[in-house]
């Protein structure tokens, strides 16, 4: 373990809502198996996992134990926490399916070499639910638990009003039976997990003390939310997904670097490992010139970086140089066509049949008569003597060069730039 304990590092990072007594005490005493729960409800974890996940990985790197918990089971049944409806439940093969995609996401973040001693473990929750009958787990397992101290709990004390099903209700059993299994089979002594995740937690450490005679401890973070109140990690067109194929590596930067100040400063202690000096000496330098937006663009490298690599950073920064008028062709030639229709959302578009481009079409005539860039031919060849036309960043020089589907960026997209910011993008239909 270096300079700080674990506690005091998430407590100066603000990762730390609840802990429960004793826990500090216990991660100061030895090595501690602790572990995270992810239902696998998609193949892919997206930003809203990233602060257990990195509890997780700032946990091992002070020594501990990590182990994640895909939650096969519980991914059956669905946790009523924080949610006001039940949530659809998935068969076998899906969730198996999202746990491979989840655990090759983790590798990025966590060490699961079989040689170290705090190596990294994932389990499935199925492996040792599925073999259970109803009523051996209702024998074993649910008689430890008062159905008083069940109904004590704000996630169930909050779905009363709207209705809750008794599967749902049966969760926290479900999930402190893992923290017991967990407990005997591991020597795991520490759950972690988001601040509306306290009554189910607690509920495990219960069933330790009262089936086990043990004592298991319990740590959550706060839900992050944005500074304006919206919901962290949720955009216009969804969540944010660590998977490429959901999210693109330019729109996850964008993400990021798009927060406000104040969102920043503190999502830089979460989702970054950078030191408090390493922080505190940045935020000093950001708020000097906040509109060099120093915060956000390291908070976007680092997590782009780590998520994806350093070559999709370096390609997201290019590509949004680009509004700005400092991309080049080479640059456009770069980019995906999901990266390109990214970076230019909003920009209006035209369709141009490709076939006649591969015939070859004068510049006015598809400036101006095959699309709408211009309203005539004769405004579209006074501002391209002007110098004021671009197609894919190069400069328009004559007004009868003739433009085929050589100028088609990934076969698909030509870039028309009218003026300094003005934008059009003429495609040949299928975007996809």
């Amino acid at each position: 373990m270096t300079k700080k304990n674990f506690i005091e590092d998430l407590t100066w990072r603000g990762m730390i809502h609840d802990i429960m007594p004793g826990t500090e005490e216990q991660l100061k005493k030895e090595m501690t198996t602790a572990y995270v729960g992810i239902d696998p409800t998609a193949d892919s974890l997206h930003i809203g996992h990233l602060v257990s996940v990195m509890m997780l990985k700032h946990l091992q790197m002070y020594g501990h134990k990590p182990i994640a918990l895909v939650g096969g089971a519980t991914g059956m049944i669905g946790d009523p926490s924080g949610r006001s409806e039940e949530r659809n439940l998935l068969d076998e093969k899906v969730l198996r399916h999202n746990q491979a995609c989840i655990e090759k996401q983790l590798l990025k973040f966590l060490d699961f070499s079989k040689d170290m001693k705090n190596g990294a473990e994932m389990v499935n929750n199925y492996d040792w639910m599925k073999d259970f009958s109803f009523l051996g787990f209702l024998r074993d397992v649910g008689k430890h638990l008062t159905i008083n101290y069940m109904m004590a709990k704000d996630s169930v004390k909050k779905r009363l009003e709207t209705g809750l099903s008794f599967t749902e209700f049966s969760y926290q059993l479900v999930q402190g039976y893992d923290f017991y299994h967990l407990y005997k089979e591991k020597n795991c002594k520490l759950q972690m997990g988001g601040s509306d995740q306290w009554g189910n937690i607690t509920a495990g450490t219960e069933l330790i003390r009262r089936k086990a005679g043990g004592e298991a401890f319990a740590l959550t973070c706060p839900l992050i939310t944005k500074a304006d109140g919206g919901k962290f990690g949720k955009t216009e067109q969804g969540n944010v997904w660590l998977d490429p194929k959901y999210t693109s590596p330019y729109k996850f930067f964008q993400f990021w670097i798009n927060a406000s100040d104040e969102d920043a400063e503190r999502y830089i202690k979460i989702f970054t490992l950078l030191s408090k000096e390493e922080i505190d000496s940045l935020t000093t330098e950001h708020n000097q010139e906040p509109h060099n937006r120093l915060l956000q663009k390291r908070l976007a490298g680092e997590l782009t970086v780590m998520v994806h690599s350093r070559e999709d950073y370096k390609a997201a920064v290019d590509a949004s140089q680009i509004l700005f008028g400092k991309g080049t062709t080479e640059t456009l030639k770069k980019l995906s066509i999901a990266d390109l229709l990214a970076v230019f959302e909003g920009v209006p578009r035209a369709a141009v049949p490709k076939a006649e481009l591969e015939q070859g079409i004068n510049v006015l005539d598809l400036l101006a008569v095959k699309t709408n860039v211009f309203p005539s031919k004769g405004e579209a060849r006074r501002t391209i003597k002007g110098g004021g036309v671009s197609i894919n960043r190069e400069k328009v020089q004559d007004a009868e060069a003739v433009i085929s589907s050589n100028a088609l960026l990934q076969g698909k997209v030509i870039l028309v730039q009218r003026g300094k910011k003005n934008y059009f993008l003429l495609h040949t239909g299928d975007l996809e």
